[in-house]
């Protein structure tokens, strides 16, 4: 006959060789567990919230690099990057558009990488390399690509234009060669008002040295609504 220990029957007031009252004490141990590393979870994450340096809300003082120049503000602590450039220096290249990262009128280079200045802190950019558009011009003279813009005819009203000649920029540093495509995707966060496009896409081309067939299709509208 086999014991009821090993076929899960009741002997003693006990299932399998496992009291209630076992399991039971199981359980609050494994909830006090839990419970007890929490509590040192938070704890932790409090003592490293008290440890870190509280800024503002008063003006402080920000340094930051920007084409090659130190930049010396005093700035609230809530001052975007944007904010910072327009209205406390005289770098007014990037522009303000929509002011929610949805344009890219106001793209720079941070460390190199196209970046919408109105969502980042001014805060953020000390001990970085920021490039604006009046940084890419040496001694007055325009760099290939601003020169390309010109010659394409690659602006309307010229409001997006620096922000995408620094999208354009960083994009042929990192591939002089770009394919149209290509140049469309880098350029995907900037957006033109005015639909000229087209016209960037041909003066990117022409600053990589790519000959590139500017085709202009005309559509007769009145031709196809007779169809």
């Amino acid at each position: 006959m086999k014991n009821a220990e090993t076929t899960g029957g009741k002997t003693g007031g006990k299932t399998g060789g496992f009291s209630r009252r076992t399991f039971l004490k199981g359980l609050g141990t494994t909830a006090a567990t839990a419970m007890a590393a929490q509590t040192v979870a938070v704890a932790e994450e409090l003592e490293k919230a008290n440890a870190e340096r509280v800024f503002g809300p008063g003006a402080i003082p920000v340094t930051l690099s920007v084409n090659g120049q130190k930049l010396k503000l005093m700035l609230e602590p809530r001052v975007t990057l944007l904010d910072a450039l327009r209205n406390y220096s005289s770098l007014t290249g990037a522009k303000e558009g929509c002011d929610r990262a949805a344009c890219g009128a106001c793209t720079v280079l941070f460390d190199g990488v196209p970046v919408y200045s109105c969502q980042k802190l001014a805060l953020e950019g000390q001990g970085h390399t920021i490039t604006t558009i009046e940084g890419l011009s040496q001694g007055g003279e325009l760099t290939p690509l601003q020169k390309a813009f010109v010659e394409k005819d690659a602006l309307q009203c010229g409001y997006c234009t620096p922000g995408f000649v620094m999208s354009a920029t960083a994009l042929l540093a990192n591939n002089p060669s770009p394919t149209p495509g290509e140049i469309k995707h880098a350029c995907a966060g900037n957006l033109c008002r005015c639909g000229t496009h087209p016209h960037i896409v041909a003066a990117v081309l022409q600053a990589a040295g790519i000959q590139n067939e500017n085709k202009t299709e005309v559509v007769n509208y009145a031709s196809l609504a007779d169809e």
